[in-house]
């Protein structure tokens, strides 16, 4: 069919550009570490006359690491403004200016002897992937049928975790992981920005963005019948003018007015909650531990980073499967599941990491337990969160709501990064224990208090929320003067 023809490609086009350079990105800086951290060291040796002390050649590298995360938060705090102003597909096509910059800088900063070059462009890089973290989910879901709205905003997570996966095997010492070749390692980011920014004009904008933003119905259909085909748009259509005459009057809110309003209450807890235990739940974590453990395992450090990419692939593996099974298993299975396996395996990880010299079994165990970790995180954590915000929140609200998501997700991300050594230093063997906290109140808060989206429309979704937002607040007291006083207010 012609029709799903077009969604796929749609899917591949902003994909390759948008999410899957946040993965791509976050691996290939693994691989030229010593090389870059020799470089820094030369470089000053030739300026001053003087080598770095080797714990200011990690405050470098340091600096170097946390400009990523940091150009994520920049890049998630002007996602919003971009998708509201631009449309979420030109966002998505100017986004790529971000990393061309950064693999000019990166390309050339061996060339020019300066190490401040790949830092700056490490930063452009974050911004790039903050950009298209918030921007690529929201797109993808708007322009999906309902039935299939998860699946489709899913293939973000998807994109993520293929770019973690390709980034690994580009950095092998057989293609770009020599000393010689990591500024064309660091430079080969631009290949994808390339293929979207051929790609991606081909396809349509947003069909709900054309309509409810701009108030452009004739482009709207015309957008809808490119992404449906010939099928009978008139359900759709309808849907979308009731969400349209939902929002009429509004203009597209900013994040602290979503903190303000009541009716968005436990929509804004969920989205906090879920996005701050994405990060906080010690996935990324797991890769840090993944070299010391194979090697204690009995494999050849030369033969680790192969290794290391099944750890990758793993979460690739998981993250199609939950694209699969989303729309007919629903997305709180995948959520409670995900974090109760989790919390499960940092138990027996923790249990293995402290028994690793006695029992001559133990590594091996442990090596299971990484593996089962990123397993149970790709299978519902990794995907359902980045399709949670299109769904809770309404067109006015999704941009704002994507900010809060996608700042939290970066500084959560930079404060796991510093403080990790940290914890690894003082709890050792138990430096789980802060993760497995957050897995298990997070599995509790799915539980208890986050609806089921599966199959629902927007309007129906916010529906369901506003009922349990005003519930909250008449169980509260009796007395209901301030409740009537507050819904005149505009």
């Amino acid at each position: 069919q012609l029709q799903n023809k077009i969604l796929i490609l749609t899917i591949c086009a902003a994909g390759i550009g948008g999410t899957f350079q946040y993965g791509y990105n976050i691996s290939i800086i693994n691989a030229p570490a010593s090389y870059i951290q020799t470089f820094m060291n030369t470089t000053w040796l030739e300026r001053t006359g003087v080598p770095l002390e080797s714990n200011v050649i990690l405050l470098l590298w340091s600096f170097t690491v946390s400009a990523y995360p940091l150009g994520g938060l920049t890049g998630a705090v002007v996602a919003g403004p971009m998708a509201i102003m631009l449309g979420r597909k030109m966002s998505l096509l100017l986004n790529n200016v971000f990393v061309i910059i950064a693999a000019a800088l990166s390309g050339f900063s061996r060339m020019a002897k300066s190490f401040e070059m790949i830092m700056l462009s490490r930063f452009f890089t974050g911004m790039n992937a903050g950009v298209s973290m918030n921007i690529q989910p929201m797109y993808l879901a708007e322009s999906a049928p309902k039935k299939l709205r998860g699946a489709v905003a899913l293939t973000s997570a998807s994109f993520t975790a293929l770019g973690l996966v390709l980034g690994q095997v580009v950095g092998l010492r057989e293609l770009l992981g020599r000393e010689e070749s990591w500024p064309f390692l660091l430079a080969s980011n631009v290949v994808p920005a390339l293929i979207q920014l051929t790609a991606l004009p081909w396809f349509p904008e947003s069909p709900r963005y054309l309509l409810i933003d701009r108030g452009d119905k004739e482009s709207c259909i015309s957008a809808l019948q490119k992404l449906r085909g010939t099928s009978d748009l008139s359900a759709e259509l309808e849907e979308m003018l009731a969400e349209q005459a939902a929002v009429k009057g509004q203009r597209a809110k900013n994040p602290w007015e979503l903190f303000q309003n009541p009716s968005l209450r436990w929509q804004l807890v969920s989205i906090v909650v879920l996005s701050s235990a994405m990060q906080l739940c010690g996935n990324d974590s797991m890769y840090f531990y993944a070299a010391y453990v194979f090697q204690e395992a009995g494999i050849p450090r030369d033969k680790i980073p192969y290794v290391v990419i099944g750890t990758g692939s793993c979460e690739l593996i998981t993250s199609v499967t939950c694209n699969m099974i989303i729309d007919y298993a629903g997305r709180r299975p995948l959520l409670l599941g995900g974090y109760i396996f989790m919390a499960g395996w940092a138990i027996v990880f923790m249990v293995a990491l402290s028994q690793q010299t006695q029992i001559s079994w133990m590594p091996y165990l442990s090596m299971a337990c990484i593996f089962a970790y990123i397993l149970s995180f790709g299978i519902g954590p990794a995907g359902v969160t980045g399709v949670l915000p299109t769904e809770v929140f309404d067109q006015m609200s999704r941009p704002a709501a994507y900010m809060i998501c996608g700042s939290l997700l970066w500084f959560n991300l930079f404060l796991v990064g510093t403080a990790f050594p940290f914890i690894v230093k003082s709890l050792a063997h138990f430096c789980y224990i802060p993760f497995l906290v957050v897995c298990v109140c997070t599995a509790l808060y799915v539980g208890f208090f986050l609806p089921e989206t599966k199959g629902k429309s927007f309007l129906e979704i916010s529906e369901e929320f506003k009922k349990r937002n005003f519930k909250t607040k008449t169980r509260a007291g009796f007395y209901k003067g301030p409740e009537e006083i507050k819904t005149t207010t505009l």
